[in-house]
């Protein structure tokens, strides 16, 4: 072997590869024990989940292998070119998508189907980094904050006129990248306010939300005028969130119930929130299968998953010993429900140990983040994090009941080969761009 190979394997940071390898090969254990039977004939069986997910598994170890031995500096000469194809996707597959459970998101070429959404990922996060990186780029300016946090949203619109909310609300993931490198706290204060706002609007009824803020206004505007600090420059300000904040619960969180979601994404909000769909928001079709008795239980997958996982107790059942997940009890169990059989089989002990995985290899990739000379490396670096950490977040908090299914994957466990491969090619030209960290990438 080369000596310039040698050198280049030598600088590939061991431990984030490690903890990647570690969970992918959990993920096909997991995908394998939910599908295994003792009646079955052999381990790799054609039609089975698992046999799929490792044959996924090798093409991406082998993309992985490409791209390490890619020049680092190719990631950055094609960034904008490559989020140019993925938006060209996106908008292709709006049209010719394939119908996959009500969402349009999936493109079919020949034998192949595969989610531009998540090919997506990888080349925004190259874009925002590219652009970022340019000499002429001052992220302090008003005109390229707009312009990085547009080209984060964009895919996101086009996704959700694909009609996957899930995944289009992952690109959100991309303003903790950009927060790192100056968004100022303003906008994460809107951001939680916003979804505060939110919550707080489906709870209570829209004359109270009315009057809450009214009494908020006033109650600043009083505390303000007594201390003689308020201005033109404040009342402004004042006037303008008290009139967005109106607008927001007033107009655009009811529009978006009563058109733009469907029944079952309602339901499912309103389950975590521990509370009944009012009849204002409930659609035509659910109304009447109320009313006939035969209304379907939009939070059983929920519910079904906290048996799966409470069942598990202290250490779980043991290997290919879960009984809830086995039986398909829980749907949708080896893909957005695949943390259900960690608990069920492994029990608390092995959830935290996952956990605790999930966490070291994000805080080690923050690390790496932190440590390289380039502009470039670094977004790209944080963009990963970001993508990794909100995919872990939600899938985990949707299964316990904390957030509402949206269909979101767990990272590199959820069977999914545009899954596994987006997250691996994520992963690996992170890894590659680290080898090269000593070299200015633009």
């Amino acid at each position: 072997m080369p000596e310039s190979n040698r050198s280049l394997i030598a600088r590939i940071d061991s431990l984030t590869l490690l903890l990647y390898l570690i969970l992918v090969v959990i993920g096909l254990l997991s995908v394998f024990s939910v599908e295994y039977n003792s009646t079955d004939v052999g381990i790799f069986l054609k039609g089975k989940s698992y046999t799929s997910q490792t044959i996924f598994f090798g093409i991406s170890l082998f993309v992985g292998i490409v791209i390490l031995f890619t020049d680092s500096k190719a990631f950055a000469s094609g960034a904008f070119l490559a989020y140019f194809l993925g938006i060209l996707l996106l908008v292709l597959t709006i049209f010719l998508g394939k119908n996959v459970k009500g969402s349009h998101s999936w493109l079919q070429i020949g034998p192949m189907a595969f989610q531009p959404g998540e090919i997506c990922k990888i080349f925004t996060a190259l874009a925002l980094a590219k652009f970022l990186s340019l000499s002429e780029t001052n992220f302090h300016t008003l005109r390229h904050r707009i312009i990085a946090v547009s080209m984060a949203l964009l895919p996101c619109i086009l996704i959700i006129l694909q009609n996957e909310t899930g995944l289009a609300l992952v690109y959100f993931s991309f303003i903790l990248a950009l927060y790192r490198e100056g968004l100022p706290n303003s906008i994460l204060i809107i951001g939680f306010s916003t979804v505060a706002l939110a919550i707080t609007t489906l709870l209570l009824s829209q004359l109270t939300i009315f009057l809450l803020l009214s009494a908020i206004a006033g109650l600043f505007t009083w505390l303000l005028w007594k201390r003689l600090l308020i201005n033109r420059q404040l009342r402004f300000v004042l006037i303008g969130s008290y009139g967005v904040a109106l607008l927001f619960s007033q107009i655009i969180v009811p529009f978006t119930f009563k058109k733009v979601l469907q029944g079952y994404q309602i339901q499912r909000i309103y389950s975590m929130l521990g509370q009944e769909v009012p009849e204002a928001y409930m659609k035509a079709e659910d109304i009447a299968k109320m009313q006939v008795g035969k209304k379907k239980d939009d939070n059983y997958n929920v519910k079904q998953s906290k048996i799966a996982i409470g069942s598990g107790g202290l250490l779980g059942k043991g290997f290919l010993n879960g009984t809830s997940t086995k039986n398909n009890f829980v749907p949708e169990q080896h893909t957005d429900f695949i943390f259900c059989s960690i608990g069920e089989q492994f029990g608390f002990v092995g959830s935290a140990l996952l956990i605790l995985l999930y966490v070291g290899l994000m805080i080690r990739i923050s690390i790496l983040a932190e440590r390289q000379r380039s502009t470039f490396s670094r977004v790209y670096a944080y963009s990963v994090a970001s993508i990794l950490f909100f995919h872990f977040a939600i899938n985990i908090a949707m299964t316990i009941g904390l957030a509402p299914v949206i269909g979101i994957t767990l990272p590199l466990l959820s069977y999914g080969g545009s899954s596994l491969l987006s997250f691996s090619c994520m992963i690996f030209i992170l890894l590659r761009l680290d080898a090269d960290r000593a070299v200015l990438i633009r």
